[in-house]
């Protein structure tokens, strides 16, 4: 089956919803708008500027930027002169940039909202011409004026659906970044089939999780240019709120952090006793319910995600409480974001959902997860040993383990290559018990880890709830937590001790990714020499 390019579906749009708004960014705290037809002038414009480099055709092309309003332009002027995108995340240091850079032979890099390009511009080649984005000042010319005195082109490029389309470095949670290589195909192929699944008209998106990811770029920049709708951007964290309340979206997607942070402020304000009280009055349960999602921002909310890595089951079941109704969801940048979700009228908690239409599931004989559809990616970049590795027979070997139940919706239970083996000689998985462990309100982030000690131990990050408690009430609580899961587990998975860390893990000190999920074999490598020292008759150890 033949489906429409996001150029083609760009071209109706620009034609059909000229004077109607497609992008929404806030800037110092002011809303500026572009039309369709205002952002296909620009692209037009960039586009035309592009080609008068005179780029080997289908040349890599990079965007380095947080998401904004000129990316997604950009990304449309790269395919549309006839190029490739490189999409990078905006917090890279200067020696991954560079790798990339060079790994992708990129010829031209856009520039945009960062905030250290101070720090990252040394990964930046001197033959790499860059463009700055408007509002973004850092020494480059800027697009606004590149294009003053450009004529736009006037025709409708098409783009061969087997062309390659892009480049998507991964974040690298288990290693360094590989280039998953998807063609046009890939982008119509899922945008296509997920719009109609889940049955998505003139959206409205809220653009916060980096837009590099294809996560992001597959439900906002593809959701919106094969729905037709409207995408309005967050200016910073501090902003955040704000922004989300003042979008209102009709599709929203969090990350499980994102959830917990969202508890905490409710709780803040409204704390669980008086919160359960209220929600047994009837009137008051939908008055209450109301006020929380609109002061969310999700009062419009329909289809509701969560991704990139497991949400607790009393999380979701927690918002589910007030009518929010979480959705989980599954796949990966290797096959372009397309395999499960669940659907908010039939909601498996615990569980991703049911393959996607035109996309098979198995197990392995290890219970590893196989997925296959006509989207797979064309490959790594560069890298054929990999490729063979992880596409064998027509199926992406996903690195995870799952179970399927009789209805066949799909279960997260781990990954094949985070096991570990103890002193003992036994294998843990260890994100099953990480799951069980973050269920506590105190807990933000968890790695277990044990490799060579008798017994696992859980590394983790309080959450503010966790840091505004006092020592005495933390302590006891996280040994009843302790307890309780221990009581879940088989002998050899039983957790030793809990080692609160002082430091938090974030995304700055490359401890999360840009997604918010652990890097596991970053932690390993920092904290690995101090686990026999950790590992103690002491229940909780709280580091100083």
């Amino acid at each position: 089956m033949n489906y429409l390019t996001p150029l083609e579906i760009f071209y109706k749009w620009e034609k059909q919803k000229q004077n109607d708004i497609f992008l929404s960014q806030p800037i110092n705290d002011k809303l500026h708008n572009w039309t369709w037809g205002e952002v296909g002038q620009q692209v037009r414009k960039m586009a035309a500027y592009i080609r008068s480099l005179n780029l080997t055709e289908g040349s890599k092309i990079g965007i380095l930027s947080k998401n904004c309003a000129h990316w997604i332009m950009s990304d449309l002027a790269i395919m549309m002169s006839g190029h490739i995108s490189v999409p990078l995340y905006p917090n890279l240091n200067s020696k991954t940039l560079r790798n990339i850079l060079d790994h992708s032979e990129t010829k031209l890099l856009f520039v945009g909202k960062l905030d250290n390009y101070d720090q990252m511009k040394g990964g930046v080649d001197e033959h790499i011409q860059c463009i700055t984005y408007p509002f973004y000042s850092e020494n480059y010319p800027v697009w606004d004026d590149l294009i003053k005195n450009i004529n736009p082109i006037e025709d409708n490029p098409i783009r061969d659906s087997q062309e390659l389309a892009t480049i998507i470095y991964t974040s690298g949670t288990t290693g360094e970044p590989k280039g998953v290589m998807h063609k046009f195909f890939n982008l119509g192929f899922a945008a296509t089939n997920a719009v109609k699944t889940l049955n998505l008209s003139t959206e409205i998106f809220f653009s916060y999780l980096p837009i590099c990811h294809i996560a992001e770029r597959l439900l906002v920049e593809m959701g919106s240019l094969y729905t037709g709708g409207r995408v309005y951007f967050a200016e910073s964290i501090d902003t955040f709120s704000k922004n989300l309340s003042d979008s209102s979206p009709t599709v929203f997607l969090g990350v499980p952090r994102i959830w917990a942070k969202f508890q905490q402020g409710i709780l803040l304000k409204l704390p669980q006793n008086k919160l359960d009280v209220l929600l047994k009055i009837p009137i008051l349960s939908i008055i209450i319910k109301r006020k929380i999602k609109k002061g969310l921002g999700l009062s419009k909310a329909i289809n509701i995600f969560t991704g990139a890595a497991p949400t607790p089951v009393s999380l979701i079941k927690w918002f589910s409480k007030l009518d929010i109704n979480i959705q989980e969801a599954y796949a990966m940048t290797e096959n372009t974001c397309y395999s499960h979700v669940t659907y908010n009228d039939n909601i498996q908690i615990g569980y991703v959902g049911k393959a996607l239409p035109l996309c098979e599931v198995k197990l392995s004989e290890k219970q590893e997860i196989l997925i296959k559809h006509d989207a797979l990616m064309d490959g790594y970049y560069k890298n054929q040993d990999e490729t063979n590795n992880t596409i064998k027979n027509g199926w992406l070997h996903t690195g995870d383990e799952g179970e399927i139940d009789e209805k066949g919706f799909l279960k997260i239970t781990g990954r094949v290559k985070d096991l570990f083996k103890t002193s003992k000689g036994k294998y843990v998985a260890p994100s099953p018990i990480e799951m069980l462990i973050s269920e506590n309100k105190y807990i933000e982030q968890v790695c277990v880890v044990g490799s060579g000690l008798p017994q696992p131990i859980a590394l983790v990050n309080l959450s503010e709830n966790g840091k505004n408690e006092n020592s005495q009430a933390l302590l006891i609580d996280l040994k009843s937590n302790l307890t309780q899961v221990n009581s879940k587990l088989d002998k050899h998975e039983r957790i030793n001790s809990i080692v609160v860390m002082q430091e938090d893990w974030t995304v700055e000190n490359k401890l999360l990714t840009p997604t918010m999920k652990i890097k596991r074999n970053s932690i390993e490598k920092l904290y690995s020499n101090k686990y026999q020292e950790w590992y103690s008759d002491e229940d909780i150890l709280l580091m100083n």
